[in-house]
């Protein structure tokens, strides 16, 4: 697994050009007008990682493959959206599926491209998707209440249990406040997580900068920055036209491009990383002359968990995990160097797995 970040933002801020640059492909139609994306499209990017292409030369893999990004391009909302202004809620429901969202906030001027409500003040963008968002939250959790309400009378415990996370939740929503903010302990995040609530996810500011403001940010994104911060949220600034270029470019190509513009790296690259810290999720890795592949899971999982993202017969059958930290694969020039070296050890069912590990499983039946 990799993650699933939804795209949301209004119109004519550079979202569905930022969509097709980072998934290299044009599924989405890039105009300057508003919901020229009308259905939701979905890219999947390879997770870019230097460390599996250093782990794949060691072992003369045949076949590199990264774990996936998947980015849900949603139609462009506006004020109202949750009443069914513009193209409405009904793209609403596509944010309850992703693990993150990334607001696309326009930091930019540009004459020729029209912003919808007439001015360019990213955190007032912010502000309005969000506010569309809790409105939708609220109306969907002062519908469920009185049904659950009725059932923990009837002596339901889940009911009980979910009504109680719905009343902290409510009056957040109600004085404007995202879901997120409200207060759960461990065990009730599973059936926090089961309202789908759409400000309940991680959020990740995306500042569209012009290109002469891609390496320093501007006047604009210093504002989203401490407004990011003040929330805990993300922040990337990308200039959605150079990434937007760069999707055509060779390797050699970009490299220069890159430079040119000041740049160390794509702007994905960027995104990816900030959406893996604010997600909380590391990578591990197999690796044998076949393939050399990366894995995503969340930070704090165990093993047969981790060997589960594979396959669940790995989880069902787990016996212990041959594990390799990742600069002793490299230090020692791979598995053998590193088995010779004591570096290779044998991991049970406790060991919390972590960011780099070079795994191979042995398991029940395997």
């Amino acid at each position: 697994m990799g993650f699933k970040c939804g795209i949301v933002g209004l119109p004519n801020v550079g979202k569905s050009t930022l969509f097709n640059a980072l998934t290299q492909t044009a599924a989405a139609e890039a105009a300057n007008y508003p919901f020229c994306t009308i259905e939701p499209n979905v890219g999947e990017v390879g997770v870019p990682d230097e460390r599996l292409d250093k782990l794949a030369g060691i072992a003369g893999s045949k076949q590199i493959i990264p774990t996936r990004l998947t980015f849900v391009d949603i139609a462009g909302l506006v004020r109202g959206a949750s009443k069914g202004e513009g193209l409405g809620n009904q793209f609403l429901g596509h944010i309850r599926e992703v693990d993150a969202v990334a607001y696309v906030l326009r930091c930019f001027e540009d004459g020729d491209i029209t912003h919808v409500e007439g001015r360019i003040d990213p955190i007032a963008d912010a502000e309005v998707v969000e506010t569309e968002l809790m409105l939708s939250d609220l109306e969907s959790l002062e519908k469920r209440r009185l049904p659950l309400e009725k059932k923990a009378k009837g002596g339901d415990k889940e009911a009980k249990a979910q009504l109680a996370i719905i009343d902290r939740a409510l009056p957040l929503l109600r004085e404007g406040k995202p879901a997120r903010l409200t207060e759960v302990t461990p065990e009730e995040l599973p059936l926090f997580r089961q309202l789908q609530l759409l400000t309940s996810k991680p959020v990740l500011y995306v500042c569209n900068v012009d290109e002469a403001s891609a390496a320093n940010g501007n006047a604009f994104t210093a504002k989203v920055e401490a407004f990011a911060k003040a929330e805990g949220a993300g922040c990337v600034i990308i200039s959605a036209k150079i990434e937007s270029e760069l999707s055509g470019l060779d390797d050699e190509e970009r490299t220069a491009f890159l430079a040119e513009m000041g740049l160390v790296e794509a702007g994905l690259n960027r995104l990816i990383r900030e959406g893996y810290r604010l997600l909380g999720l590391v990578t591990y890795f197999t690796v044998g002359p076949k393939e050399a592949r990366a894995w995503t899971i969340t930070a704090g999982t165990k093993g047969p968990k981790a060997a589960g993202v594979i396959h669940t017969d790995f989880e069902k059958g787990f016996i212990r995990a041959e594990t390799i930290a990742y600069e002793d694969y490299v230090s020692l020039n791979g598995e053998t160097g590193a088995r010779d070296a004591g570096k290779m050890r044998l991991e049970g069912k406790e060991y919390v797995v972590r960011d780099g590990d070079v795994m191979h499983f042995r398991f029940a039946g395997g």
